[in-house]
């Protein structure tokens, strides 16, 4: 499967592997990657740069496709060295990195210099078109459906997408609700390069978190995701557990501030429950693309499904839409 996004990345399959905490290690993005799609890991998933060093090399000892490096900006409370994890990625020989959060301008050129592709994760059109403009090889525009944090427009990728694609000159990623190969083939009709899955790939076997996370993901559906934040104008999509009604009654109630939520939304408290399997013990991100999610399959599995289930849809279901002139003939459902 060949698009723009596959020949800039020199991948096989157009499908990337988000960045995700506390997710995003060595295993899962080296299983990604050898099943062909994009595979990556999380800086800040790595307590300092030096570990994340030691993070690319336990990649590179399991793959030699392509692999990604994950680099989210945002303020924090403890100072983060973004300066020395840049240096370290550059230093590593990574060739594709993905940015996201705040603007990545400050590091374009360290990462230019070295010859390193950036995509940036956007929620909006005018910030696509605003990464596009200060230099960035790709975007990832993510829809109202994704994990995380969708932006405050409410624009899902039925919309988002093609809205993107009409102005977009670089490559462009969906995002957010794709987690087969419905979603892909629509995703690329709409207009885009390629797809950035993060949900889905958190419900494989290689995923290095809890399978009692993995289990919830497939039991439940696209109703078990809540969103959070939204009084504070940072929304937050995660899925839908005790201790999320409980920041949703916070968020009710007048004056609540961010001191107020942040006992329950910490992220020591995610990280926890990845590792213990206590899917009450605080808040983990899940996408609507829940509701998708049918078995725990391994990525190669997963990918290999994907693009075989693509094919079909765009060379016998789709094209019996057609007949052999090329004219409109009845669609029987």
């Amino acid at each position: 499967m060949k698009t723009r996004i596959t020949e800039l990345l020199g991948i096989r399959y157009p499908i990337v592997q988000g960045g995700m905490m506390w997710v995003g290690r060595a295993e899962l993005a080296a299983a990604v990657s050898n099943a062909g799609a994009l595979g990556t890991i999380t800086a800040l998933t790595q307590p300092t740069p030096e570990a994340l060093g030691v993070e690319i090399d336990r990649v590179r000892s399991m793959t030699s496709e392509p692999f990604a490096v994950n680099l989210t900006i945002l303020p924090t409370i403890k100072p983060v060295p973004y300066d020395e994890y840049v240096q370290v990625i550059v230093g590593s020989g990574v060739k594709i990195v993905e940015t996201a959060g705040r603007n990545p301008e400050p590091y374009l050129p360290a990462f230019k210099a070295a010859g390193i592709k950036v995509i940036h994760k956007c929620t909006s059109v005018r910030h696509a078109l605003k990464a596009e403009a200060i230099g960035c090889d790709a975007v990832s525009v993510d829809g109202f459906e994704c994990a995380g944090h969708p932006g405050e427009d409410d624009v899902p990728n039925l919309v988002l997408v093609p809205a993107a694609a009409a102005q977009l000159r670089v490559p462009m990623l969906a995002s957010g609700g794709i987690a087969d190969a419905r979603g892909m083939v629509a995703a690329l009709a709409l207009g885009a390069d390629g797809i950035n899955m993060g949900t889905r790939f958190m419900a494989t076997r290689e995923a290095p978190i809890h399978e009692n996370v993995k289990r919830q993901l497939l039991e439940h559906d696209e109703r078990n995701t809540a969103l959070i934040f939204r009084t504070l104008k940072n929304t937050s999509r995660i899925f839908r557990n005790a201790v999320a009604e409980q920041v949703l009654d916070l968020e009710r109630q007048e004056g609540t501030t961010f001191a107020d939520l942040k006992p329950l939304v910490s992220g020591e408290r995610g990280k926890r429950i990845y590792e213990t399997g206590d899917t009450d013990d605080g808040t983990f991100p899940a996408g609507l693309a829940i509701g998708l999610i049918h078995d725990i399959p391994t990525c190669d599995e997963l990918v290999s499904r994907m693009v075989a289930e693509a094919r079909e849809l765009i060379h016998r279901r789709l094209a019996t839409m057609m007949d052999k002139a090329g004219n409109e003939t009845a669609c029987v459902p």
